[in-house]
Formats: C-alpha cells, structure tokens, sequence
C-alpha cells in the first residue's frame, strides 16, 4: 500500500479525506495533527517523511481564523507558510507528492468575473498575505505538487453552516452580509478532487470549488430552508454588518473561483453548491 501523510486530520477537511481514502486498498493514511506532528519544525517532518517514505503529503492544516490573524502575524506565518515549506521540502526529500491547500483570500475580493489560476494575486489580509506565502514557498522546495485554492468551505467541525443553525435554535431573525459573493464548497468535493488529482502526474495549480455563486445570506435562506427553518434573514451591507460587529480582517467582496484549469485538463467536476449542500444536510441530519 502506498502510504499518505495527512496533516490537520482532524480538521473539517482532513476528516473528509479519511472519509474518502481511509478504506482505500490502494492507500494508508498516517493521519497526524498538531499534537502529533509540528509542521514548523523542518527536522521533525523530515524525520517522519524519512521514516514513512510517503508516496505523498496532504496538507489540510492552517491557520484560519482570519480576524484573529490580524495580531498574530508570526504564528500565522509559521502554520501557513513555513509548515508547507517545510512539508515541501521533505516531499522534495523522500520523493513524494504535495497536495497543499490555499484559499481565495490570495486575491484582491474586489473582482465582478470569476477568478481563474491565471488572474493576479493580491492578498488584503493577514490571512491572504500567509497562505500565499505558503503557496510560493511550495512552488519553491516541492517538485511534485498540487495547489488547490478553495472557499467558504464547510464540512465536519465548524463552518457557517453550523454557526447558521445554532443561531436559529437562539433567534427569530439573523442579519447576514448580501454583498459577498463566492462559491460555498462542502469538503466531501473537496476530498474527490483530491482523490481525482492524486494518482496523477497533472501537477500545478487548480481551483476547486463547488459550481455556481451565491450571496452570503442567500447561502443562509438555502440552509435553513433545508433544516426546515422558520427563522428570518435579514440582508445587511457589510458596511452595516462591520458597524455592529466589527472585524480585524477584510472580507472579500467577490470570492467566486472558476475551476479552469480542472476543466481544462480533468473530467472531474464539482456538483453545483446547491446539491452538495443538500448531500452535506442529509449526511449530517441537519435536513428536515
């Protein structure tokens, strides 16, 4: 069998993976997390490379929490750049491909067309800033690797999704943000992607989420109409919404990924967001 690192295995993402590969015939997991493996450490990934001799690295670990990043700049530098440098090297190393995951806060969020790999960069926060550091630093040290920025991803653990029905259980009526737009992605699609590009020698950079674009409240009205909610959305400018509850990081206005390079050399699709979420309520038991 061949022997696969994941990283941040008990993360939203690494628990899709494990989901998706971890009763393959093809392939064994070393599932590693945080308590298990200090990715900043270069000695100490290197020693578990050295010792697993992985066919290949998957990174679901980062630093997400975008508002918290704002003040805390070397840590976010440390999980979101340096760990992919250091897992890019050992991937270098011992032979081994990357997967490595980024985001659509590498772009500026101000753009009205959806972003392909081939659009600039421009990060406007913290966050942004780190994972596009990683990015750059994997095309540095790996030789075998696949970047997959993705976004408003949601899966096991917390996401919106879960954050949205918690707060209906507590209230009438929910103000959500109706001037930000991007592509809501479940990470069981993720995980196929993954599964999809693995095997192959197609390596680069892809964008990868789910098909179509929504509005962050028009997301909340599709979820609590699948869980049955009654609970009211009212739609507030980010403006309005930063007013009452004020944020560290900038948000991006347009967050909509076009899946080009994906199209252009896989058969792999996303389904649209729409019926992955459905799939991810009726997993779950969140549908009514």
């Amino acid at each position: 069998m061949k022997n696969i690192i994941v990283t941040g295995c008990r993360g939203q993402l690494g628990i899709a993976v494990n989901r998706l590969l971890g009763a393959s015939e093809e392939y064994r997991l070393i599932n590693t997390d945080v308590e298990e493996l200090d990715i900043t450490n270069v000695a100490e990934v290197l020693k578990l490379a050295r010792d697993v001799k992985p066919y290949a690295i998957i990174n679901c670990a980062a630093y997400t929490a975008v508002d918290a990043a704002e003040s805390h700049l070397d840590l976010n530098y440390q999980i979101n750049a340096i760990g992919p440098r250091n897992l890019a090297i050992a991937a270098t190393d011992t032979g081994a491909k990357l997967v490595h995951i980024s985001t659509d806060y590498v772009f500026p969020g101000n753009s009205e067309a959806p972003l392909t790999e081939f659009d600039p960069v421009g990060p406007q926060s913290v966050y942004g800033k780190t994972k596009l550091a990683g990015e750059n630093f994997v095309k540095d040290f790996a030789k075998d690797y696949f970047i997959i920025r993705t976004a408003w991803l949601y899966g096991e653990g917390k996401n919106f999704v879960r954050t949205m029905l918690g707060l209906s259980e507590k209230f009438d009526e929910v103000s959500v943000v109706c001037d930000q737009f991007g592509s809501p992605t479940s990470t069981a699609e993720l995980a196929k992607a993954i599964a999809c590009l693995l095997p192959t020698d197609n390596y680069g950079l892809f964008h990868g989420t789910c098909e179509g674009s929504t509005s962050w409240d028009e997301f909340t009205r599709e979820i609590f109409r699948l869980a049955g909610k009654t609970t009211k959305v009212n739609s507030v400018t980010t403006e309005e919404y930063t007013a009452a509850h004020p944020q560290s990081a900038k948000r991006p206005h347009y967050s909509i990924l076009d899946n080009y390079m994906l199209r252009l050399t896989t058969d792999f699709r996303f389904k649209e967001w729409p019926e992955a979420l459905d799939d991810y309520m009726q997993f779950m038991g969140f549908k009514a």
